[in-house]
């Protein structure tokens, strides 16, 4: 699963990777789910023992404000069933973060908009199809479609989206959706909404439904054609290149993950338990892991096509599937169309 938009400076990035610092952090306050995507990350949330406490969570957050983190991007399991949101979204206000939110909108009833609006918490829904039987299909939800409606609808009401209220539709590129997404895209554009479209990483459960897989020369065509898109119609110029389209996944120079049992890894396709954060503080895992220094420092260590490819200077890849796929989280990403010899695009 997981988008990244890189709001940070060239210049704040390499200041955060020499001293060690943070720019963002995303967390998991519980991966309780009442969904059962079939690309999902997470292959099991009905229940999950041994999650953090709100206290826990609440020292977590400010041990990555310490750090320089600005932002926290709050993932699940569901966010917005988790029965202490609205007391986590008041304290990371208060301290001063942005937050972003992705959800499948059960939650989102107008009582939550209205924080979520007075917090200006970036909102990102899942929405992976216009078409119900599909949307609930990739759910796992019969109803799902209808859910995620409703609360699109609610979050309009409270004033999303707009200037101060961003609101997003996270979208992930499958075979059940692939014919509809350009006029996806162009619909999103023109309804101020942010299109946050990701291949999806071949992990946990969509290692288990292969009928999702879209294969490389396919991405590369859709990349190019929404690529057109932005250009002709909303004057929006990006170069395509996966794992993001219209953007870059950079996460591991500037961020971390905290899973809701504690352990931090470096996204949620490089599945590496770093360290738990009840046994060590988030700097001294960050700074002492051999893991989040050969990201960091992936110009020297990357390998294979990834390290020769033409766009080496500003993309590694998606170093979740290279790790997902090989075991090797320094690999070259298999996934993408650029690690064809023979291709010269």
């Amino acid at each position: 699963m997981q988008l990244y938009n890189l709001e940070f400076t060239e210049e704040e990035i390499k200041e955060a990777v020499a001293n060690n610092r943070l720019l963002s952090m995303e967390i998991e306050f519980s991966r309780i789910c009442n969904f059962r995507c079939s690309y999902c990350y997470v292959p099991e949330k009905s229940e999950c023992k041994g999650e953090l406490s709100r206290d826990e969570i609440k020292d977590v957050i400010l041990q990555a404000k310490e750090l320089g983190a600005r932002k926290i991007i709050i993932l699940g399991g569901e966010p917005s069933i988790y029965p202490h949101l609205v007391e986590m979204i008041h304290f990371l206000d208060g301290h001063g973060f942005e937050i972003e939110m992705f959800s499948n909108g059960t939650g989102i009833d107008a009582e939550l908009a209205k924080v979520l609006a007075e917090c200006k918490v970036r909102v990102v829904l899942k929405l992976n199809s216009m078409k119900a039987e599909i949307q609930d299909k990739l759910a796992g939800k019969k109803g799902a479609y209808d859910i995620i409606q409703k609360a699109f609808t609610t979050l309009k009401a409270a004033g999303y989206p707009s200037v101060d209220l961003f609101l997003a539709l996270s979208t992930v590129i499958c075979q059940p959706n692939f014919e509809e997404l350009p006029e996806m895209w162009t619909w999103i554009r023109e309804e101020g909404i942010e299109p946050y479209f990701e291949v999806i990483t071949p992990q946990a459960n969509a290692l288990d439904n292969i009928w999702l897989s879209v294969d490389s020369e396919k991405l590369k065509d859709l990349f190019n054609q929404l690529a057109q898109i932005d250009r002709e119609k909303f004057g929006r110029e990006w170069d395509p290149q996966p794992p993001l389209v219209g953007n870059k996944c950079m996460r591991h120079q500037v961020s971390c993950l905290l899973t809701a049992t504690g352990e931090v890894t470096p996204c949620v396709g490089v599945t590496i338990a770093l360290d738990n954060i009840r046994n060590n503080s988030l700097a001294h895992i960050l700074k002492n892991s051999e893991v989040v220094n050969n990201l960091k420092n992936f110009r020297e260590t990357i390998k294979g096509e990834c390290r020769d490819c033409d766009k080496a200077e500003e993309c590694y890849g998606c170093r979740g599937a290279a790790y997902q796929l090989t075991g090797d989280y320094l690999a070259s990403d298999p996934t993408c169309w650029r690690n064809s010899k023979t291709d010269e695009t």
